[in-house]
């Protein structure tokens, strides 16, 4: 079986300077992957460079099978590729309802999907997305991001700036996200043992480099092997 997304050797930076190295990874439909690691480990620039945002410096990023072009973000969402950044991106001006129309695609899931989905955000449909609370404005990044009915569903730091109770609620609608839409979901966290919860698969990510990665089952069950993945040594 072909994996949805794959990435082959990837180089990822800013310019020259070199953030991630030599990354093979694959995922296929349905699957989360919890991509783990310390500040500066290059989570977000792989990200990026995953959605086209910054080019490649070099190896392949391929959605089924097919090579995605470097640095065409454009391409990568037609594509199906579709990133919720770590600064959500919205439109503060615009209402709730009219962020999510804005965004949605021709057959994809309405308002009133998202809302079944985000009940938080029914009464606040008419209001302006800069008066959200942090949780709220998350929920509603996450829903422009679902309207537009991804293949590959990227959600970098979704727990920034939220209280640890308003990520336990969230990060459940991420496992309920791959196993509806079977979309692959790869999820950048700071929050380990939640993300834990709902990943299938692991990836460390320090000074670049997987460190280490593995089925979130197995983490679980011994933690010991990601803090000293976090520390760069052996367990």
């Amino acid at each position: 079986m072909t994996a949805l997304l794959e990435t082959k050797d990837l180089v990822c930076g800013h310019g020259k300077i070199v953030a991630v190295r030599g990354l093979d990874m694959e995922l296929n439909a349905g699957e989360v992957l919890a991509v783990l690691g310390p500040n500066g480990a290059g989570k977000t620039t792989l990200m990026e460079t995953i959605a086209g945002l910054l080019p490649r410096i070099g190896g392949d990023v391929l959605l089924d099978g097919r090579s995605l072009s470097s640095g065409k973000p454009a391409a990568a969402n037609m594509s199906g590729v579709v990133l919720v950044p770590d600064n959500r991106a919205l439109f503060t001006m615009l209402t709730v309802r009219e962020n999510i129309e804005i965004a949605r695609v021709k057959g994809g899931p309405t308002v009133d999907d998202m809302v079944d989905l985000f009940p938080a955000l029914d009464k606040r449909l008419k209001i302006k997305a800069g008066a959200l609370s942090g949780g709220e404005q998350q929920m509603l990044a996450m829903a422009r991001g679902l309207v537009q009915n991804p293949k590959v569903f990227l959600i970098d730091e979704m727990s920034m700036g939220l209280a640890p109770i308003v990520v336990e609620s969230l990060l459940p609608v991420v496992r309920k996200i791959a196993d509806e839409t079977n979309a692959s979901v790869v999820l950048v966290e700071q929050h380990v043992s939640l993300a834990l919860e709902v990943a299938d698969t692991v990836m460390v990510l320090v000074h670049g480099d997987v460190s280490l990665r593995g089925t979130a089952d197995e983490f679980r069950k011994d933690r010991s092997k990601l803090e000293a993945a976090y520390l760069g040594t052996s367990a």
